[in-house]
């Protein structure tokens, strides 16, 4: 089993890959959660798969995380793009066995 935790930081209007396919275990949990000030607000998109966002998950009030667990979970690429006009932190974890 292994957890891996990262953070990174987001500027307005930019995407990045935030958590890679798994190439020998097996994805069974991952979280991606968005922060900023709370003097602002903002939203933020996340993609599996589809570094175009042409089909996308939107982060924003009340839900600033999105996380799933289990074995028929996602298994590629995730994706975050910050749709906001303020940088934002996003928080990752994913565990795979």
């Amino acid at each position: 089993m292994v957890q891996t935790v990262s953070s990174v930081i987001i500027t307005p209007g930019h995407k990045l890959l935030i958590i890679e396919k798994p190439i020998v275990l097996c994805r069974i949990f991952f979280s991606v959660r968005a922060f900023a000030s709370q003097a602002y607000s903002f939203a933020s998109q996340i993609s599996f798969g589809d570094p175009s966002f042409r089909s996308y998950y939107t982060l924003d009030r009340p839900a600033r995380y999105f996380e799933a667990r289990g074995e028929g979970i996602f298994q590629g690429d995730i994706w975050a793009r910050n749709v906001s006009s303020v940088n934002l932190l996003y928080a990752v974890s994913e565990i795979l066995i």
